[in-house]
Protein backbone atom coordinates (compact mmCIF):
# COMPACT_ATOMS: atom_id res chain seq x y z
CA UNK A 1 0.00 0.00 0.00
CA UNK A 2 2.60 2.41 1.00
CA UNK A 3 4.56 1.89 -2.38
CA UNK A 4 1.05 2.74 -4.31
CA UNK A 5 0.57 5.72 -1.90
CA UNK A 6 4.59 7.28 -2.82
CA UNK A 7 3.21 7.15 -6.31
CA UNK A 8 0.39 8.60 -5.99
CA UNK A 9 2.56 11.39 -4.21
CA UNK A 10 5.23 11.93 -6.47
CA UNK A 11 2.69 12.21 -9.27
CA UNK A 12 0.45 14.42 -7.89
CA UNK A 13 2.68 16.63 -6.72
CA UNK A 14 4.37 16.93 -10.11
CA UNK A 15 0.95 17.25 -11.39
CA UNK A 16 -0.04 20.17 -9.47
CA UNK A 17 3.29 21.91 -9.56
CA UNK A 18 4.47 21.27 -13.04
CA UNK A 19 3.45 24.68 -15.99
CA UNK A 20 0.73 24.16 -17.89
CA UNK A 21 -2.72 25.79 -18.66
CA UNK A 22 -5.01 24.95 -15.38
CA UNK A 23 -1.72 26.26 -13.30
CA UNK A 24 -1.06 29.32 -15.17
CA UNK A 25 -5.26 30.08 -14.61
CA UNK A 26 -4.38 29.44 -11.35
CA UNK A 27 -1.59 32.35 -10.80
CA UNK A 28 -3.65 34.54 -13.33
CA UNK A 29 -6.78 34.30 -11.04
CA UNK A 30 -4.70 34.85 -7.92
CA UNK A 31 -2.17 37.93 -9.12
CA UNK A 32 -5.21 39.86 -11.00
CA UNK A 33 -7.62 39.01 -8.17
CA UNK A 34 -6.88 36.77 -4.35
CA UNK A 35 -5.84 33.77 -3.57
CA UNK A 36 -9.68 32.42 -3.02
CA UNK A 37 -10.22 33.17 -7.11
CA UNK A 38 -7.14 30.77 -7.81
CA UNK A 39 -8.00 28.09 -5.17
CA UNK A 40 -11.44 28.19 -7.18
CA UNK A 41 -9.10 26.81 -10.15
CA UNK A 42 -6.98 24.81 -8.46
CA UNK A 43 -9.94 22.66 -7.62
CA UNK A 44 -10.70 21.67 -11.36
CA UNK A 45 -9.36 17.93 -11.58
CA UNK A 46 -11.89 16.70 -9.13
CA UNK A 47 -14.54 17.68 -11.67
CA UNK A 48 -12.53 17.00 -15.06
CA UNK A 49 -10.50 13.83 -13.76
CA UNK A 50 -13.39 11.64 -11.79
CA UNK A 51 -15.24 11.34 -15.39
CA UNK A 52 -12.06 10.19 -17.31
CA UNK A 53 -11.34 7.75 -15.00
CA UNK A 54 -14.81 6.05 -14.77
CA UNK A 55 -14.58 5.93 -18.71
CA UNK A 56 -10.74 4.83 -18.29
CA UNK A 57 -11.71 1.56 -16.39
CA UNK A 58 -14.62 0.83 -18.42
CA UNK A 59 -12.61 0.28 -21.11
CA UNK A 60 -9.86 -1.43 -19.68
CA UNK A 61 -12.39 -3.90 -17.83
CA UNK A 62 -13.95 -5.20 -21.18
CA UNK A 63 -10.76 -5.56 -22.65
CA UNK A 64 -9.41 -8.51 -23.61
CA UNK A 65 -5.76 -9.83 -22.68
CA UNK A 66 -5.99 -7.56 -20.08
CA UNK A 67 -2.35 -7.81 -18.84
CA UNK A 68 -0.74 -7.81 -22.18
CA UNK A 69 -3.09 -4.31 -22.40
CA UNK A 70 -1.73 -2.94 -19.28
CA UNK A 71 1.78 -3.53 -20.56
CA UNK A 72 1.55 -1.93 -23.68
CA UNK A 73 -0.10 1.24 -21.62
CA UNK A 74 2.73 0.27 -18.96
CA UNK A 75 5.36 1.30 -21.92
CA UNK A 76 3.36 4.45 -23.12
CA UNK A 77 2.96 5.19 -19.11
CA UNK A 78 6.48 4.84 -19.03
CA UNK A 79 7.59 6.97 -21.83
CA UNK A 80 5.02 10.06 -20.38
CA UNK A 81 6.58 10.25 -16.94
CA UNK A 82 10.02 10.04 -18.47
CA UNK A 83 9.54 13.19 -20.68
CA UNK A 84 7.81 15.01 -17.92
CA UNK A 85 10.55 13.92 -15.72
CA UNK A 86 13.11 15.49 -18.00
CA UNK A 87 10.88 18.60 -18.53
CA UNK A 88 10.81 18.80 -14.42
CA UNK A 89 14.56 18.38 -14.49
CA UNK A 90 15.16 21.00 -16.88
CA UNK A 91 12.44 23.33 -16.00
CA UNK A 92 12.85 27.47 -16.32
CA UNK A 93 11.80 30.23 -14.23
CA UNK A 94 8.03 30.99 -14.57
CA UNK A 95 7.09 33.97 -16.05
CA UNK A 96 4.14 36.23 -14.14
CA UNK A 97 3.77 38.68 -16.99
CA UNK A 98 0.29 38.89 -17.29
CA UNK A 99 -1.56 39.81 -20.96
CA UNK A 100 -4.84 41.79 -21.91
CA UNK A 101 -7.30 38.91 -21.77
CA UNK A 102 -10.72 38.84 -20.34
CA UNK A 103 -10.98 37.82 -16.46
CA UNK A 104 -11.99 33.94 -16.48
CA UNK A 105 -14.43 32.39 -14.47
CA UNK A 106 -14.19 29.03 -12.80
CA UNK A 107 -15.64 27.30 -15.45
CA UNK A 108 -13.54 28.34 -17.74
CA UNK A 109 -10.94 26.70 -15.45
CA UNK A 110 -13.06 23.49 -15.51
CA UNK A 111 -13.12 23.45 -19.40
CA UNK A 112 -9.84 24.53 -19.80
CA UNK A 113 -8.36 21.03 -17.93
CA UNK A 114 -11.20 19.10 -19.72
CA UNK A 115 -10.13 19.96 -23.02
CA UNK A 116 -6.34 19.69 -22.37
CA UNK A 117 -4.85 16.45 -23.21
CA UNK A 118 -2.28 15.75 -20.29
CA UNK A 119 -5.50 14.76 -17.72
CA UNK A 120 -6.21 12.22 -20.55
CA UNK A 121 -2.78 11.08 -21.16
CA UNK A 122 -1.75 10.74 -17.48
CA UNK A 123 -5.22 8.36 -16.56
CA UNK A 124 -5.20 6.04 -19.56
CA UNK A 125 -1.51 5.37 -19.77
CA UNK A 126 -0.31 5.84 -15.60
CA UNK A 127 -3.38 6.38 -13.26
CA UNK A 128 -5.72 4.09 -14.17
CA UNK A 129 -3.40 1.09 -14.48
CA UNK A 130 -2.28 1.59 -11.41
CA UNK A 131 -5.25 1.55 -10.00
CA UNK A 132 -6.12 -1.69 -11.29
CA UNK A 133 -2.63 -2.98 -9.81
CA UNK A 134 -3.54 -1.27 -6.38
CA UNK A 135 -6.54 -3.04 -6.62
CA UNK A 136 -5.10 -6.46 -6.72
CA UNK A 137 -4.09 -5.85 -3.34
CA UNK A 138 -8.00 -4.06 -2.24
CA UNK A 139 -10.21 -1.56 -3.26
CA UNK A 140 -8.81 -0.01 -0.12
CA UNK A 141 -5.50 0.87 -1.82
CA UNK A 142 -7.15 1.71 -4.93
CA UNK A 143 -9.37 4.23 -3.36
CA UNK A 144 -6.37 5.17 -1.32
CA UNK A 145 -3.97 6.32 -4.25
CA UNK A 146 -6.73 8.14 -6.20
CA UNK A 147 -7.29 10.07 -2.83
CA UNK A 148 -3.80 10.92 -2.22
CA UNK A 149 -3.00 11.53 -5.89
CA UNK A 150 -6.23 14.23 -5.82
CA UNK A 151 -4.88 15.74 -2.46
CA UNK A 152 -1.24 16.26 -3.66
CA UNK A 153 -2.68 17.78 -7.04
CA UNK A 154 -4.82 20.29 -6.03
CA UNK A 155 -3.47 20.60 -2.09
CA UNK A 156 -0.20 21.76 -4.71
CA UNK A 157 -1.99 24.20 -6.70
CA UNK A 158 -3.39 25.84 -3.73
CA UNK A 159 -0.27 26.22 -2.12
CA UNK A 160 1.13 27.80 -5.43
CA UNK A 161 -1.59 30.33 -5.15
CA UNK A 162 -0.93 31.19 -1.85
CA UNK A 163 2.63 31.58 -2.26
CA UNK A 164 1.84 33.58 -5.64
CA UNK A 165 -0.64 35.69 -3.00
CA UNK A 166 2.35 36.21 -0.92
CA UNK A 167 5.08 36.70 -3.30
CA UNK A 168 5.01 37.16 -7.27
CA UNK A 169 9.02 35.99 -7.21
CA UNK A 170 8.32 32.45 -5.82
CA UNK A 171 7.87 30.87 -9.32
CA UNK A 172 11.17 32.11 -10.09
CA UNK A 173 12.92 31.20 -7.21
CA UNK A 174 15.19 28.96 -7.08
CA UNK A 175 13.20 26.64 -3.96
CA UNK A 176 10.43 26.53 -6.58
CA UNK A 177 13.56 25.00 -9.35
CA UNK A 178 14.89 22.42 -7.08
CA UNK A 179 11.20 21.37 -6.38
CA UNK A 180 11.25 20.92 -9.68
CA UNK A 181 14.31 19.03 -10.51
CA UNK A 182 13.68 16.68 -7.16
CA UNK A 183 10.20 16.02 -8.84
CA UNK A 184 11.95 14.99 -11.89
CA UNK A 185 14.79 12.57 -10.61
CA UNK A 186 11.55 10.75 -8.56
CA UNK A 187 9.46 10.45 -12.30
CA UNK A 188 12.26 9.39 -13.61
CA UNK A 189 12.72 6.50 -11.36
CA UNK A 190 9.02 6.09 -11.79
CA UNK A 191 9.36 5.44 -15.42
CA UNK A 192 11.82 2.85 -14.93
CA UNK A 193 9.37 0.99 -12.90
CA UNK A 194 6.92 1.19 -15.41
CA UNK A 195 8.98 0.34 -18.13
CA UNK A 196 9.88 -3.11 -15.70
CA UNK A 197 6.07 -4.00 -15.35
CA UNK A 198 5.42 -3.32 -18.96
CA UNK A 199 7.84 -5.88 -19.92
CA UNK A 200 7.12 -8.54 -17.03
CA UNK A 201 3.42 -7.78 -18.34
CA UNK A 202 3.74 -7.81 -22.16
CA UNK A 203 6.59 -11.11 -21.51
CA UNK A 204 8.86 -9.06 -24.22
CA UNK A 205 11.75 -10.58 -23.22
CA UNK A 206 10.46 -14.09 -23.43
CA UNK A 207 8.51 -13.82 -27.04
CA UNK A 208 12.67 -12.39 -28.15
CA UNK A 209 14.37 -15.20 -26.32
Amino acid sequence: MWAFLGYATILGLSAGVSPGPLLAIVITQTVRYNVREGIKIAVAPLITDIPIICIALFLFHYSDESNFVLGVISFIGAAFVFVLGINSIRQKPVNLELSGEEPRSYIKGVLVNAFSPHPYIFWFSVGVPTIIKASKQSLAVSFAFVLCFFFFVVGSKIVIALLVGRSRGFLSGSAYLWTMRILGMFLIGFAIILLMEGISLTGIILNIF
